[in-house]
C-alpha cells in the first residue's frame, strides 16, 4: 500500500500559501472589522483574545482569518458585512463618536445605519461641511487616508473679499507659516461685490489647512464645502443625508487603492 507524505505542516512549517494567508491577530481583527489595530493590541495585551479557545497575549502571533477561531470575551469573531457610506456634513457637528463637551457628532445622521464600527475616512472640522465617508472597512480607510495614495480632495471655499490670481498663485506655490502649506489646484469660481467662492485641490490635507492658508493671505474663510474625494461626488445628497457608496464607487476606491475589486 502507498504511504502517503507527510505534509509540511505535520512538521511544524508552512507551505508558501498557507504563510501568505497568515496576518498577526491584530491585523486580523481589524481586518475582521471587529476594531482597529490599536484597540486589537490592547485586547490581546489585556488577555481578552483567543485563538483556538487559548487565550494569548502574544503581539507577534499569527492566524489564519478562515481557519483559526478567534474570539474576544468568549464571544466568536466573524466578519462584518463592509459598509460604506457617504454624508454630506452639516456645519457645527464634530467629526468623532463621542464629545466631552456635549456636542452633537457626525454620528447623530447616520440614523437606522449599523455605527458600531463604523468609522469617518479622514475629519471635517465642525464650522466645515460636506462630503465625509464611513467605513467599516479599516485596511481601506488606512488607504485613502495614505498620502502615498494621492487622492485629491476638492473644496468650494467662500471668502470674504475679492479672491483674484495672484491669491491663487500664492496658495499653489505654498506658504510657510505653520509649517510648509500648499494646494495642488485653485480656481475662482464667481466673486461677488463683498466675496468670492473659490474651488481648492488638496493632494494632501491637514488639520485647518485651508483656512489657515487664507488667514495668512489675509482672508476669512466664510464657508468650507467638500464637494469631492477623487471622482466620489457629493452631488445632490442633501444636508446631513446618508446614503450608501454604489458598487461602482466602492469599486473605484479599491482600485485608486491598489485594492482587489
Amino acid at each position: 500500500m502507498k504511504q502517503r507524505r507527510p505534509s509540511a505542516k505535520r512538521h511544524g512549517s508552512e507551505t508558501k500559501a498557507d504563510a501568505g494567508k497568515r496576518v498577526t491577530l491584530a491585523r486580523a481583527l481589524s481586518k475582521l472589522g471587529y476594531c482597529s489595530r490599536t484597540q486589537a493590541e490592547k485586547l490581546i495585551a489585556d488577555g481578552r483574545v483567543s485563538v483556538g479557545g487559548r487565550r494569548t497575549t502574544d503581539l507577534s502571533r499569527r492566524v489564519d482569518i478562515e481557519a483559526d477561531r478567534i474570539a474576544v470575551d468568549g464571544v466568536t469573531v466573524t466578519a462584518e458585512a463592509k459598509i460604506y457610506l457617504m454624508l454630506n456634513k452639516p456645519r457645527g457637528l464634530v467629526t468623532t463618536r463621542e464629545d466631552p463637551e456635549g456636542r452633537l457628532t457626525v454620528y447623530s445622521c447616520l440614523g437606522d445605519a449599523d455605527a458600531r464600527f463604523l468609522s469617518p475616512v479622514g475629519r471635517l472640522d465642525k464650522a466645515s461641511e460636506g462630503l465625509l465617508l464611513f467605513t467599516n472597512d479599516t485596511v481601506l480607510a488606512q488607504r485613502l487616508l495614505d498620502p502615498e495614495t494621492h487622492l485629491g480632495k476638492i473644496y468650494h471655499v467662500q471668502v470674504d473679499g475679492i479672491f483674484d490670481d495672484a491669491a491663487a498663485a500664492r496658495m499653489m506655490e505654498g506658504v510657510s507659516e505653520g509649517g510648509e502649506q500648499l494646494a495642488a489646484r485653485v480656481q475662482r469660481l464667481r466673486s461677488g461685490e463683498r466675496n468670492s467662492w473659490v474651488e481648492v485641490e488638496l493632494q494632501e490635507g491637514r488639520n485647518r489647512q485651508i483656512r489657515r492658508m487664507l488667514d495668512v493671505l489675509g482672508f476669512e474663510c466664510l464657508r468650507l464645502v467638500r464637494v469631492s474625494i477623487g471622482e466620489i461626488e457629493l452631488g445632490d445628497l442633501p444636508k446631513g443625508a446618508v446614503r450608501p457608496l454604489t458598487e461602482t464607487e466602492i469599486e473605484y476606491l479599491r482600485r485608486r487603492t491598489a485594492l482587489e475589486a
